[in-house]
């Protein structure tokens, strides 16, 4: 089963696989296999990184359901990292993140956010195919 497969899997996810997509991953990474073995081969670091976190979120939200627990990506954001080049700044990004933890009562959990929207987890899978 590929990275893909087995960190979308939601009904099946386990910190157990997460480690294992991550080995297999880094091992091939160290053996100069991406491209052979179908892993990104731009970015790859980050994207598992990335992919990986949201696997974790899910697997926390289901283990702790007296507390939400989401992942949230704030958008393109002005930082070093994407060169200055994002369209939102640093502080309305943390503007978004602080409005995603303040829910009222019934709390979600184990979703993911784009912006201030639910959006599919499969959302990395579509512009990268691991």
């Amino acid at each position: 089963m590929n990275g893909e497969m087995l960190l979308s899997d939601a009904e099946n996810l386990t910190e157990q696989r997460v480690d294992e997509v991550l080995r297999e991953f880094l091992k091939d990474f160290k053996e100069d296999l991406l491209e052979t073995k179908g892993w990104p081969t731009s970015l790859s670091a980050y994207i598992l990184s990335k992919a990986a976190s949201n696997a974790y979120t899910r697997i926390v939200a289901k283990k702790y359901t007296n507390i939400g627990v989401n992942c949230v990506c704030p958008g393109f954001v002005k930082t070093e990292m994407s060169f200055n080049a994002g369209v939102l700044t640093p502080d309305e990004a943390a503007e978004i993140i602080v409005r995603l933890t303040v829910f009222p009562n019934g709390n979600p959990s184990g979703l993911y956010f784009s912006s201030e929207e639910v959006s599919p987890y499969n959302i990395l899978f579509q512009f990268y195919t691991l």
